[in-house]
């Protein structure tokens, strides 16, 4: 795949270039190699976890095809600069990272280039993969069927009343709820905002009855 191409695609996307998309480019196309793709695979059969956000995600983004709308690339935000590549059809698996002294690695690659940023603009583009990156074959926890669901999957959460989507129910105590419900959320709701809602349902209410 040409790299320039997958550079200005991921470039488009996120506005500029920097040295983590680049990155994010060069560790998906390492990925994919190693699961024995030279490009990316249809019909859904590779699944990303990337493990943070941000420009990197754009980057693995561009050189694999894999989209959070395609539930193909997903997020586990450990902070981390790293990914597992997934073969949904063969269920193997790799995680790549980049080396521990991948920045030092980058400034001696473009000594003639003082300046940090910029060394790792250039040498992230030409460095070979054995010196940027680390690549280890792994087994997921979840099985793939957990983690990607099927279609269709829907049911309503015992206490919210809100829909559920993919599975991702907790049943605790016999009754099925929502993650927030069950383990609580990353958010608490405003409970003003809660009595007009519910005070709004009960005039709509005696609205109808009149």
């Amino acid at each position: 795949m040409n790299l320039q191409y997958l550079l200005d695609k991921s470039a488009r996307e996120h506005s500029h270039l920097c040295p983590r998309q680049i990155l994010g480019v060069r560790l998906g196309l390492a990925g994919m190699k190693a699961l024995g793709f030279d490009s990316p695979p249809g019909q859904k059969q590779l699944l990303v976890i990337t493990e943070t956000d941000g420009c990197f995600a754009d980057g693995l983004s561009a050189a694999t095809n894999c989209t959070v709308g395609h539930r193909t690339l997903r997020v586990e935000d450990y902070g981390k600069v790293a990914a597992v590549f997934v073969d949904v059809k063969t269920n193997r698996a790799a995680r790549v990272a980049p080396t521990l002294d991948i920045r030092q690695r980058a400034c001696a690659h473009t000594s003639d280039e003082t300046r940090h940023y910029f060394a790792q603009m250039q040498a992230y583009q030409t460095m070979p993969d054995k010196e940027m990156f680390t690549i280890a074959k792994v087994q997921l926890v979840a099985t793939i069927e957990s983690i990607i669901s099927r279609p269709g999957m829907r049911v309503n959460c015992d206490m919210c009343g809100e829909e559920i989507m993919n599975e991702r129910e907790v049943h605790q105590n016999g009754m099925t709820l929502c993650h927030a419900c069950a383990r609580g959320g990353y958010y608490q709701a405003d409970q003003n905002t809660i009595l007009l809602n519910r005070m709004g349902q009960d005039g709509a209410h005696q609205e109808k009855i009149l």
